[in-house]
C-alpha cells in the first residue's frame, strides 16, 4: 500500500480518536500520519507489509477471542461455590520455541492480560517463561494451548 492512502487512514483513525471530522483536524491528522510514516518509512510499503498487517490482526482477533473464553472460564470458576476443590493453582514451565527478546516480551504480556493466567518470569537462558495459571488440571495441555495458540501467532506476526 502506498503512504498517500495510508496517510488518510491515519487521519481518519485520528479524527475517529478526537471525536472531530473537521477539516483542521483532519489535516492535522494527515500531518500527523505522515510524519510517522516518515519515520518508519522503511518498514511500511514493502511487499511484506500486507501479509504481516493481516498476521498481526490475526494475533489481535486471537487475543480478543481468548479474553473472552478465559473471562467466561474465570467467571464460572469463581461463582462456584465449591471453589476451593475445583480450581488447581499452579505454576508451570513453558519451553519457549523463541529466543527473541521482543515475541518473549509479547508472549508474556497477552498471557498476562489474559485473565486465569500471569506471566512469573523467565529463565535466564530464555527457555522456558513461568506461567501462573488459575486451574492447572493438565499441564501438558496447558502448554499445548499456548504453543499452538499465542506462541505460534506472535512469532509469525514478529517475523
Amino acid at each position: 500500500m502506498s503512504p498517500l492512502p495510508l496517510t488518510g487512514l491515519l487521519a481518519l483513525g485520528w479524527a475517529a480518536a478526537t471525536g472531530s471530522f473537521s477539516l483542521l483536524n483532519l489535516a492535522f491528522g494527515a500531518a500527523l500520519g505522515g510524519a510517522c510514516l516518515y519515520l518508519v518509512r522503511n518498514h511500511v510499503g514493502g511487499p511484506t507489509f500486507g501479509p504481516r498487517m493481516r498476521r498481526i490482526a490475526t494475533l489481535s482477533l486471537l487475543f480478543v477471542s481468548e479474553l473472552f473464553i478465559s473471562a467466561f472460564r474465570v467467571a464460572l470458576l469463581v461463582i462456584r461455590p465449591d471453589l476451593k476443590r475445583r480450581i488447581h493453582p499452579g505454576i508451570v514451565a513453558f519451553p519457549l520455541a523463541t529466543d527473541r527478546e521482543v515475541e518473549i516480551t509479547l508472549l508474556a504480556n497477552l498471557l498476562t492480560l489474559t485473565p486465569g493466567t500471569l506471566s512469573v518470569d523467565v529463565s535466564a537462558d530464555r527457555r522456558f517463561l513461568y506461567v501462573h495459571a488459575i486451574d492447572v488440571a493438565d499441564k501438558e495441555a496447558l502448554i499445548r494451548e499456548i504453543r499452538e495458540g499465542f506462541e505460534k501467532k506472535v512469532m509469525e506476526a514478529c517475523r
